[in-house]
């Protein structure tokens, strides 16, 4: 749940960011309710998704200085015996598997899945 919870961040971020409405590190961090270098590191994976992000000293806060979008989408995939059973939410989390996939037991998982969402969609 710790992945679902920081695309909900994210997300937040981007969201006050588009509006204008972070205020500083400090604050954006009080918004959040999380700290100040947790802040900073999500700020920095937004960078990394090639977010235009600056800071605005004069109205201290974070803006974009183009238009930029970020759209995520989180999908939960019930399986069982083998069998695809439920898809909540979409299905395009598929390239999300792959970093979250981590050290899986079942190596062959991802293009079971991969499989059978095409034959569900």
């Amino acid at each position: 749940m710790n992945n679902l919870k920081h695309l909900q961040r994210l997300q937040k971020i981007h969201q006050l960011v588009k509006t204008e409405n972070t205020g500083t590190p400090e604050e954006l961090a009080k918004k959040l309710h999380i700290s100040q270098r947790l802040t900073y590191l999500l700020l920095e994976q937004l960078r990394e998704l090639e977010a235009p992000l600056l800071f605005n000293r004069r109205t201290k806060t974070y803006y974009y200085k183009r238009s930029f979008e970020l759209n995520i989408n989180i999908s939960i995939q019930v399986m069982a015996d083998d069998k695809l059973v439920q898809i909540y939410a979409g299905r395009s989390l598929a390239n999300y598997l792959n970093s979250l996939q981590g050290s899986c037991s079942r190596p062959s998982y991802l293009s079971y899945l991969k499989t059978k969402l095409d034959v569900a969609g």
